[in-house]
């Protein structure tokens, strides 16, 4: 084994600093509290076939999505973070959900609104599927439920034309 100058320094420099980071850490307090940075739960990619939404005569796409096993008439909205549900829609899916449980807050072109946090189980439009789905229940406002990008996000892609949005597992 081989050892020169050159290698003891750079080993002196790793200690040297190693030891300066212990100081400022028992200096600032939180020597024994470091912890691993929050690892992201593993999300299962989306699966199924490729599938269409038609363009409708009003501009939008609209599909029909099986939610939870349950079919919902969704806009597709890349605007929107996450799936918006509305009461309606939410109540046919059986989640039962109380006053309390409207503790998020919503933007709406209309303001502030009160949400629910939910996840759905799966969300599969024009057999593209994704399970575990993180969704809003917005408590009022909301005329349509919307399919935002908590689901399209975890697509591989999507294509929109003139004529129809491609999804692709």
């Amino acid at each position: 084994m081989r050892f020169d100058l050159s290698s003891a320094a750079v080993v002196g420099m790793a200690v040297a600093s190693s030891l300066a980071v212990l100081w400022w850490m028992d200096q600032a307090g939180l020597r024994g509290q470091a912890q691993a940075a929050e690892v992201p739960a593993v999300v299962m990619p989306a699966r199924g076939e490729p599938g269409q939404v038609l363009k409708a005569a009003d501009g939008h796409y609209w599909a029909e999505a099986m939610i939870d096993g349950r079919a919902v008439r969704v806009m597709v909205d890349t605007g929107a973070s996450v799936v918006a549900l509305t009461p309606e829609d939410a109540a046919r899916l059986g989640l039962k959900l109380k006053p309390e449980d409207f503790t998020a807050t919503v933007v709406t072109a209309s303001g502030p609104v009160a949400a629910a946090r939910v996840e759905l189980k799966a969300v599969a439009v024009a057999g593209t599927h994704v399970d575990k789905v993180e969704a809003l229940v917005v408590q009022q406002g909301l005329p349509h439920s919307l399919l935002g990008m908590s689901y399209l996000g975890r697509l591989s892609g999507f294509t929109a034309t003139p004529a129809a949005l491609t999804l692709r597992p």
